[in-house]
Formats: C-alpha cells, sequence, structure tokens
C-alpha cells in the first residue's frame, strides 16, 4: 500500500488549510504575537479580467508610415513606458503587450476614466527646453525646433515658420515630482537634472538672462519663463495652468521618458461592467452544473473510488484557486475555461487508475494489490497525457505572447497550473485518500463499492 500514511495525511491537511485560508481571504496577515505587529502581509484578492468586469481594451499602432520597419527593440521600449505610465496613473491589474511587429494590445480591467488613460499613452512625450530668445510663445501654441547638439540652426522651412533651438530634452531629467504653488491654487512640477543636463541648464541660463526659456511637450508650448539668473545645481520648476490631474499627467509623460516610436489609437473597446458581472455569473453556475454531473457520474460508476475522486477534485480546486489569488494571475473568461478543462485532465487520471484497479480485481487480484497495480499501470498513461497538455500550454502561452492574444495567453497559463496541479492531487491526494479509506474499512463486495 503507502508507507508514510499519516506523514502524507498531515501533508495534505496543511496544504488544503493555507489554500482556504487564501481561498477565503482578501487579505492575509501574519501578526507577531508579542507586538501584535504585522510580520507579513499580502493582499490576495482576485483579480477580474476585463471581460469579466468590464473596462477598456486598446489597440496601438506605431504612427509611422506602413512601408517604414520600426527600429531595433522599439515597440518592446514602448510597451514598458505605456505600462509605466498607466501604472503612474494608478491604473492596476492593467495588460500591456505587443502584437506582432508594430502593435500593442492594452487592457484595463475596471477603467472608468477611459480618457485620461488615453491621452497618456499615446502622447509622444518629448519635452524640449527651447531657446525662444525674446520671443514669449503663447501656451498651446506649436513650435518647430530643432535639437542638434553642435547648437547650428536646422533650414527653415518652406512655409516661412521660424525654426527654434532645443537646448536640451526631457532625456537630461532625473527627477520630477508635483507639489502646489504658494497660494494652493494651481500646481508646480518641479524638477532636477541629471549632471550633464545640469552643465547645459546652467551654461545656457548663465549666456541668456533677459531671454524667455520656452518648454513643450509634443511641440506644444507648455509655459515660457524669463531667464532671470544663472541657475546651478540642476533644479528647476515649471509652472503653468495645472490642476492636479494635469499636472500629474505631464509629470508622468516626463518621469517615464518620450515614446521611440509614435503611436496612434487603431481601434478601442469598451466593456460595461453589467455585461462583464453577467459574464462571470453565468461562468460560475455553467462550472457548477458541470461539476455536479461529474460528480454524480464519478459516484455512480467507480462508487467508493469515485467518492474519494470528487474529493480529490475538491482539494484540486480549492488549491488551484488559492495559486491564481496568492500569485495575481487575472482570471478571464478563457482563463476559466481553462481551468475548467483541466479539472477534466484530473478527472481523466483517476478514471485511469480506476479502469486499471478495476482489472485487476476481476483478475483475482486483493484489494492491497489491485490498488497498488493500478497505480503502476496507469502511470505511464498519466504521465504521458498531462506532458502532452503541458507542452500544449507552452505552445499556446508562447503564441499568445508573441501576437498579442490574451484569450489564447489566458486559457494557456491557467490549463498549465490546472494540469501541474490536477497532477499531484491524482497521484498524490487520491491515492493517500483511498488507503485512508480501505485501512478503515475492508469491503467483500467488489461489485458493490467498486461497480466491476
Amino acid at each position: 500500500m503507502i508507507r508514510n500514511l499519516t506523514n502524507r495525511i498531515i501533508l495534505i491537511v496543511l496544504i488544503l488549510a493555507l489554500a482556504l485560508w487564501v481561498d477565503l481571504s482578501d487579505e492575509i496577515n501574519v501578526l507577531n504575537p508579542l507586538s501584535n505587529e504585522a510580520l507579513f502581509s499580502r493582499n490576495v484578492e482576485p483579480r477580474l479580467g476585463l471581460d469579466l468586469q468590464g473596462g477598456l481594451q486598446v489597440l496601438l499602432e506605431a504612427d509611422i508610415p506602413a512601408d517604414q520597419q520600426v527600429a531595433g527593440d522599439a515597440m518592446e521600449i514602448a510597451r514598458d513606458i505605456v505600462q509605466q505610465r498607466t501604472d503612474a496613473l494608478g491604473v492596476n491589474e492593467n495588460v500591456i503587450q505587443i502584437a506582432g511587429d508594430r502593435r500593442i494590445v492594452g487592457e484595463f480591467p475596471g477603467l472608468e476614466d477611459t480618457e485620461s488613460v488615453l491621452a497618456t499613452i499615446q502622447q509622444t512625450g518629448l519635452m524640449e527646453f527651447v531657446d525662444t530668445g525674446n520671443v514669449a510663445p503663447e501656451e498651446g501654441t506649436f513650435l518647430v525646433t530643432d535639437y542638434s547638439p553642435s547648437g547650428e540652426p536646422a533650414p527653415a522651412p518652406e512655409d516661412g515658420s521660424t525654426v527654434y533651438h532645443t537646448i536640451m530634452t526631457g532625456a537630461e531629467l532625473d527627477s520630477v515630482t508635483v507639489v502646489p504653488d504658494q497660494l494652493g491654487v494651481n500646481y508646480v512640477i518641479n524638477f532636477v537634472l541629471k549632471s550633464e543636463g545640469a552643465r547645459i541648464f546652467a551654461d545656457h541660463t548663465g549666456a541668456n538672462v533677459g531671454e524667455f526659456l520656452t518648454i513643450t511637450l509634443d511641440k506644444q508650448v507648455i509655459s515660457s519663463p524669463v531667464i532671470q539668473d544663472k541657475i546651478d545645481g540642476g533644479e528647476g520648476s515649471i509652472s503653468g495652468s495645472f490642476t492636479a490631474e494635469s499636472a500629474n499627467a505631464f509629470a508622468v509623460q516626463l518621469r517615464y521618458g518620450s515614446l521611440p516610436v509614435p503611436l496612434k489609437i487603431v481601434e478601442t473597446r469598451i466593456i460595461g461592467p453589467t455585461l462583464g458581472a453577467d459574464s462571470l455569473s453565468k461562468s460560475l453556475r455553467a462550472g457548477l452544473i458541470g461539476m455536479a454531473i461529474v460528480a454524480l457520474f464519478m459516484i455512480l460508476y467507480y462508487r467508493l473510488p469515485g467518492i474519494v475522486a470528487v474529493l480529490s477534485i475538491l482539494i484540486y480546486a480549492a488549491i488551484a484557486f488559492a495559486v491564481f489569488k496568492w500569485f495575481h494571475f487575472t482570471l478571464t473568461l478563457p482563463g476559466i475555461a481553462g481551468f475548467l478543462l483541466s479539472t477534466g485532465a484530473a478527472l481523466d487520471a483517476n478514471i485511469l487508475i480506476f479502469e486499471r484497479l478495476k482489472e485487476e480485481l476481476r483478475n483475482g487480484k486483493n484489494l492491497t494489490q489491485a490498488v497498488d497495480q493500478g497505480w503502476t499501470r496507469a502511470w505511464s498513461s498519466i504521465r504521458d497525457s498531462n506532458l502532452s497538455a503541458i507542452i500544449t500550454s507552452l505552445i499556446l502561452f508562447w503564441f499568445g505572447s508573441t501576437f498579442g492574444a490574451t484569450i489564447v495567453k489566458g486559457f494557456s497559463l491557467t490549463l498549465a497550473l490546472g494540469v501541474g496541479i490536477s497532477l499531484f492531487t491524482a497521484i498524490y491526494v487520491t491515492r493517500t485518500l483511498l488507503a485512508l479509506f480501505l485501512k478503515g474499512f475492508k469491503p467483500n463486495n467488489y461489485d458493490l463499492w467498486f461497480g466491476i
């Protein structure tokens, strides 16, 4: 039978207790019994995907000619910047990934303020300190600028507009903070420059006292302060008609740099929270009905082993859900489908074992021999089928990550995790529970208790 049965039971009970703790909690807190201070804390609220709680999905594309190649890893850098910008805006659980060679897919579950997010992620975010001499361009004016370290002005455009020289860009920024102004009405953006930027800033302000230094974002004038004196130390501030929201959005643009390639919005899709909640409700109802039917079949057909299998599946479900919550995996409709499919894989392993067990009993083996032989002979089939499922999941995950197919990615991730956990429950939990049942109960009527 099984050696160290007690140790196996203790391990299963411990794992199940931890899983239920996570399943039934939104936050895990471990307190110091002496000081009552938190030793460990972790948020384990379930994270629902776009299709389950509503939100925004946006498709971005490189805004360059179709015949022009996107340089190097520009899209990967752009994806990281978009991720950082939306994270800084407080948009949680967002998923930003590359789709193909020149597109980015963004998903924002539960998002309500869609306009500010769209505006933030689409802006190129190129900040420039522009020498406009004795001209003070009005706020919002579009400037034609030229950034050449040599300081040589670019040729004038054919339309006769003036080209202003950019002394440095936002790449020289080291840190950016937002604070209220002295009156507490508007907000200003304080910045600190890197060493090279501080040197350029000091040289320019020292040589251009009384002139205007215009600050632009994506060629649009933000402010045009007069240089009062040489500014050493590499610190300064940007003032304007900033509200708290606009100042924070501007700071996010500056803090995370400019996009290496401009992006345009190709498509947006907004899913209402009511539709998402309805999808979740129907999915859970379908899953519970399916589980009930399967449990009934297992008990009627396999009798005692069927009862053990149902208990094992319930333990599997508790462990799997705890893993999803603990590691903050986002649950989507395809993800739930993958989870339910992996439940089928767990049942498949049990069915293989029980059929082998019934064959051994029909061949005249005693119960202990039949149980041991059933596991031994079923193992190769279980191993191969689960390994095939995991390999398929990895291929699907690669496909979803490469081509931005979030539906495929969510399905493959939950399927792979579910298969791995189901393998543990089928081989370890089911066998232990069956051994525990048979240790205290010696059925003689195999037809009644095993359905042979």
